[in-house]
């Protein structure tokens, strides 16, 4: 089948796109250049839960790559409609860990033409810190970023040298709210479930903590946790008060440790059908929500920082740029003679 076109010869701003495919969700994302940063010029999400039943089988099942087939369709349609420079398209978690992953992808890319390929956790992370990085203030030391995942979740332990980030170390968990989700089913939304769910995510810190002893640094000030995921930034709206989702507002917030967790407990007494009416998190969303509550409740406690860093931004961000400032290093290249 046809792919996206692409423009090859790209004049003034041309547009990017970039897509992630994870466990739970297809998403897309088409920026065009705008400063030091880009525009919107599309965008795409939509819940596939691609790894349903894979926790038990090891597989994707034909039901769960139905349905993302169906939006992968949806975002080659798109991008047939519009003429790109370029196109980074990753899966993540469901693809890295199925058995019939690299058959489903390549499926995939037969029929919607899109080159979609596996990256490893420590590229995932590395987007992720790429993404987040202008959010980051020049004054901390250290960074404890944590990006919950439908399948898994990734941890990285950054420090900071004049505003930069340098990493140090990475981890990335075969935890993530769908996993979760479907490992404790309708218990997740028990208070005994969730105390379960946040025991099992606080076991599989420790290693983590015993190899780089963050808690000791938090001890000493000046260490951030930055999160980036809908987890957090339903926290975020929350806290806020938002009446309806608003990621200006959102991304970049600053939780105080307090506030966050005052947020964590409301969502836990609002009840299933209170959280699918709430505007920060609707009905699809709602058989999630605790799950990766319960795993921001291990990550807080484990590393019990004084701050909350609410990033609403994450791989596809990171894809664009890498693009954008590619074709910028393009155009300032000197012409062979």
């Amino acid at each position: 089948m046809d792919g996206p076109v692409f423009d090859q010869a790209p004049a003034g701003f041309p547009a990017y796109a970039a897509i992630d495919l994870g466990t739970n969700n297809c998403r897309m994302l088409i920026g065009a250049a705008d400063g030091d940063g880009f525009r919107v010029v599309d965008s795409f999400s939509r819940i596939v839960r691609l790894g349903e039943g894979l926790h038990a089988t090891g597989r994707l099942s034909p039901l769960a790559m139905e349905r993302t087939l169906a939006a992968l369709h949806a975002c080659a349609a798109r991008l047939r409609r519009r003429r790109v420079a370029g196109l980074h398209a990753i899966a993540t978690e469901a693809c890295r860990r199925a058995e019939n992953g690299d058959a489903f992808l390549e499926t995939a890319r037969a029929e919607t033409g899109l080159p979609l390929q596996v990256i490893t956790t420590r590229e995932e992370v590395e987007l992720a810190l790429e993404s987040c990085a202008p959010l980051l203030p020049a004054d901390e030391r250290r960074v404890l970023l944590f990006d919950i995942g439908g399948g898994s979740t990734e941890l990285a332990w950054v420090r900071l040298e004049a505003g930069r980030p340098h990493l140090i170390g990475y981890e990335s968990l075969p935890i993530g709210v769908a996993t979760l989700a479907e490992q404790f089913g309708p218990a997740s939304g028990t208070n005994a479930g969730f105390t379960a769910m946040v025991n099992l995510v606080a076991g599989r810190l420790r290693g983590f903590e015993a190899v780089h002893r963050i808690g000791a640094e938090i001890n000493h000030g000046g260490v951030l946790l930055l999160g980036t995921s809908g987890t957090v930034t339903t926290l975020a709206g929350i806290v806020l008060g938002l009446t309806r989702y608003r990621r200006a507002l959102v991304d970049g917030a600053m939780l105080t440790a307090g506030d966050a967790a005052a947020a964590l407990g409301e969502l836990l007494l609002l009840g299933p059908d209170g959280r699918a009416a709430h505007p920060c998190i609707g009905a699809e969303r709602e058989p999630f929500v605790l799950p990766g509550c319960a795993v921001f409740a291990a990550i807080s406690a484990t590393w019990p920082a004084p701050r909350l860093l609410v990033a609403d931004r994450g791989l596809r961000e990171a894809m664009l740029l890498r693009q954008i400032r590619a074709h910028g290093r393009r155009r300032r290249a000197p012409r062979r003679v």
